[in-house]
């Protein structure tokens, strides 16, 4: 794709917006974007977390964030995002411009094809506003990861992502070479239907992302010249020296002339910064169930103050909330600053972990305000 054929095709009708990059709105230092878990809290449904998903990409859209992406996560009964194709047909149809995508699929649990038809299928829904973004991990257990490969060779998945990752490519563009097994397989829809008679080619393809926590990623999207999101809300140790890895392998490609990187980043704001802390303890209680192995629903306020830590698990919490930014808008704001600066991210993408979805809504709004965003 030229660099003249990217320009035309933006998604929020900003200036300089080629599906990957997008100018800053109002006083924020680079682009704002969300991450959505489609987090259940205790004494709610999966159907209460998708109603929520819709409100929080509605409100994103109307106050000028970016892009709008869930996560593929299995097994785990306070995430209800095991499908972030079926979760992105549905925020489709409940927003207009706001970009959407996946941070991401995990490709080893999914055969190339069916991810090009599936990110094909909403790209027709909702044309020049889909992101496809890859991560190599199986965003669950070990077992579940069996389960859902149908093999015990989990790191075979891992250790194949490149190869996998280039048959995805070559799906999407419908260009295996001739004499390929593939060659004659298409995905539906794709660029095939421009091929018979009448067909017409749609001008945009979902941009592919890579996703990662470590290295591997950072060095394989630099290597290919493609957009790179970091997971530093659960991996900040890591953050720098996997940026420094991506910039310094980056390749010119048709898709991008420079790094682009993104990182997310835990961040929630309150009124004040009491209640935004009595807010973000219940997500790292969650979090500390999860990785003690017993998963569950994201637990109220009340419960989180209530809960009596031990020595280990109060040292884990208060490691866990040294990553995340909270607090006033104000005290958000200079912690977002600080950290693109620090880091030199492109792009922050904010996820909001709290019990209930007002919460998490009126965290982004804050934030917004505090950035002087539109109203929408």
């Amino acid at each position: 794709m030229s660099g003249e054929d990217q320009q035309t095709r933006g998604s929020n009708g900003r200036p300089g917006d080629d599906g990957i990059r997008a100018t800053a709105p109002g006083t924020a230092p680079v682009p704002l974007s969300v991450l959505d878990l489609v987090t259940v809290g205790a004494g709610t449904t999966a159907t209460d977390a998708v109603r929520t998903s819709v409100e929080l990409a509605r409100t994103a859209e109307r106050r000028g964030f970016h892009r709008y992406w869930v996560a593929e996560h299995h097994s785990m009964p306070g995430v209800a995002s095991s499908s972030p194709a079926v979760l992105l047909a549905h925020l489709a149809a409940h927003t207009d411009r706001i970009r959407l995508g996946s941070g991401g699929v995990m490709l080893p649990n999914h055969a190339p094809l069916v991810i090009a038809e599936q990110f094909g299928t909403l790209e027709a829904m909702a044309p020049g506003r889909i992101d496809l973004g890859l991560g190599r991990a199986p965003g669950t257990d070990g077992a579940t990861a069996a389960a859902l490969r149908r093999t015990e060779r989990l790191h075979e998945g891992a250790e194949e992502f490149p190869q996998l990752l280039a048959e995805l490519t070559r799906f999407l563009d419908d260009d295996f070479p001739a004499g390929h097994p593939y060659a004659r397989i298409h995905a539906v829809p794709g660029p095939v239907q421009a091929t018979a008679p009448g067909g017409v080619q749609s001008p945009h393809r979902p941009p592919l992302w890579l996703l990662g926590s470590s290295g591997f990623s950072a060095q394989l999207a630099g290597t290919l010249g493609l957009p790179f999101a970091f997971a530093h809300h659960f991996s900040a140790a890591n953050t720098l020296p996997a940026l420094d890895l991506y910039r310094s392998s980056f390749r010119p490609s048709a898709v991008l002339a420079e790094p682009y990187a993104l990182i997310g980043v835990s961040a929630l704001a309150a009124e004040d910064e009491r209640e935004a802390d009595r807010q973000v303890r219940t997500g790292a209680l969650a979090m500390l169930r999860l990785r003690t192995g017993r998963p569950g629903l994201v637990p109220t306020p009340e419960e989180a103050a209530a809960h009596q830590f031990s020595d280990v698990e109060r040292d884990f919490v208060d490691s866990w909330l040294g990553n995340v930014i909270h607090g006033t808008p104000d005290a958000v704001r200079q912690g977002l600053d600080d950290l693109a600066k620090r880091t030199g991210a492109d792009e922050l993408m904010i996820t909001a972990n709290a019990h209930t979805g007002a919460a998490r809504r009126r965290s982004y709004e804050l934030i917004a305000d505090a950035y002087g965003l539109p109203q929408g």
